[in-house]
């Protein structure tokens, strides 16, 4: 099979292209709103205890992980539910713009939005959007671990459960178009392994995780401990890709230590807490894959930075680079270059991708919506003003073929 034909499989006749693009676009990060069993309909009777529940507070239907209130996301039911793209000038740091809240506008019933929970009405959107394949990742169950923390087998339990949900609604390759994408943690790691292999079973392509140390038994360490390389060595050998995507990353304790007074949860954010949490936990992260050698005993292994921006990565390089320099002999290659070979970026839409360009091959980077959520675009095809500055060749690798030639050649 050619190149051109890889790519064009992830499409169909049925989707409507921009004029001004010519051809359909392949989406990195797209979400769908979980109904309120997709926690809970595979979890076994064993585990219902200690599992989510709902409960009315103060005359609203909310989440209770374990004994506490799940407070990252206020609105877990997504019924209603904010438009897509509505807080775009929230996040484009527009002065005198108004609160987070306020942005949010009018809210929709969920029922009017069957595309958030439908795979088959999806598709049909997504032919109206001109995007021909997508990365579909999850809205609730990346938040989830930070807050279950305290009860780490339960929430395996919880996340086995909601993956086989995933595969009953989503799939993990709908029509060769829509990648669901199944959550792993890797605070047990013989518990993780069995998970990848079946994720690797049911056809995915992609698997994500949480950004931030791994929660283990003992406390914290790094996804670069030498317990995990099994993992990395079956998602190398199926040629799976490795996702970390946004969500609660655990950083929060950082504004705490600060502002021990303040409210940490929902839409209660200082400007303080902005300043030390946000992008901390993606560079370190990376930092721990890189300075603790996974690149170079898994060779073949790919990651892929999803709604993490790209503020954070020329930073990190110059870190990478002078610890390179510094430390000799610690690395036999050098970390910049193994960045570039191995990790694929979704900037944000408000990031500056010609600097981005001028620090990590285009080639790595890879165009994501957020779509329906409200920080991200009104549409998917809005980011591509985001490239008008790059040649058409380019633009076409950033908004179609390097995800696309990520997904070709994962778990085939």
């Amino acid at each position: 099979m050619s190149d051109t034909a890889t790519l064009d499989r992830f499409s169909s006749p049925d989707v409507k292209v921009a004029p001004e693009i010519g051809y359909a676009l392949f989406d990195a990060d797209s979400h769908y709103y979980e109904p309120e069993d997709a926690l809970t309909r595979h979890l076994p009777k064993e585990w219902r205890r200690r599992g989510p529940k709902w409960a009315e507070i103060n005359g609203r239907k909310r989440l209770i992980l374990g004994d506490q209130v799940f407070n990252y996301i206020p609105n877990s039911t997504f019924d209603p539910i904010a438009k897509p793209g509505c807080a775009h000038d929230y996040f484009a740091a527009k002065l005198g713009g108004k609160s987070l809240v306020e942005v949010m506008g009018d809210l929709e019933p969920i029922a009017n939005r069957p595309e958030y929970r439908d795979r088959d009405a999806r598709i049909k959107v997504m032919n109206e959007q001109g995007v021909g394949a997508t990365w579909l990742f999850p809205t609730l169950a990346v938040g989830l671990e930070v807050s279950w923390k305290h009860d780490p087998e339960a929430f395996r339990a919880v996340l086995r459960a909601f993956n086989r949900w995933l595969v009953d609604d989503w799939g993990m390759a709908y029509q060769d178009r829509i990648f669901g994408i199944p959550v792993i943690t890797l605070g047990d790691p013989a518990w993780a392994l069995e998970e990848v292999e079946w994720a690797i079973k049911q056809g995915a392509r992609i698997i994500s995780l949480r950004n931030g140390p791994i929660y283990t038994s003992a406390g914290t360490t790094s996804p670069g401990a030498p317990e995990y390389d099994p993992i990395w060595a079956r998602c190398e050998e199926a040629g799976i890709v490795v996702a970390p995507h946004a969500g609660d990353d655990g950083y929060d304790f950082l504004g705490a230590m600060w502002e021990p007074w303040s409210d940490r949860s929902g839409f209660h954010v200082t400007p303080l807490q902005k300043c030390v949490t946000s992008q901390r936990a993606v560079p370190d992260f990376f930092a721990a894959v890189f300075c603790h050698k996974v690149f170079e005993r898994f060779p073949r292994l790919r990651m892929a930075s999803v709604e993490n921006g790209a503020a954070w990565v020329a930073p990190l390089l110059t870190r990478l680079y002078r610890g390179y320099a510094q430390v000799k002999g610690y690395y036999q290659k050098n970390p910049v270059d193994q960045f570039h070979e191995h990790l694929w970026v979704t900037p944000f839409w408000e990031d500056n991708l010609d600097d981005l360009s001028k620090v990590m091959p285009v080639e790595r980077i890879i165009f994501g919506s957020d779509w329906p959520h409200v920080e991200g675009v009104e549409k998917p095809v809005d980011f591509f003003k985001e490239v008008k500055n790059f040649s058409p060749e380019d633009q076409r690798k950033i908004m179609r073929e390097n995800v696309a030639a990520l997904t070709a050649t994962a778990n085939v």
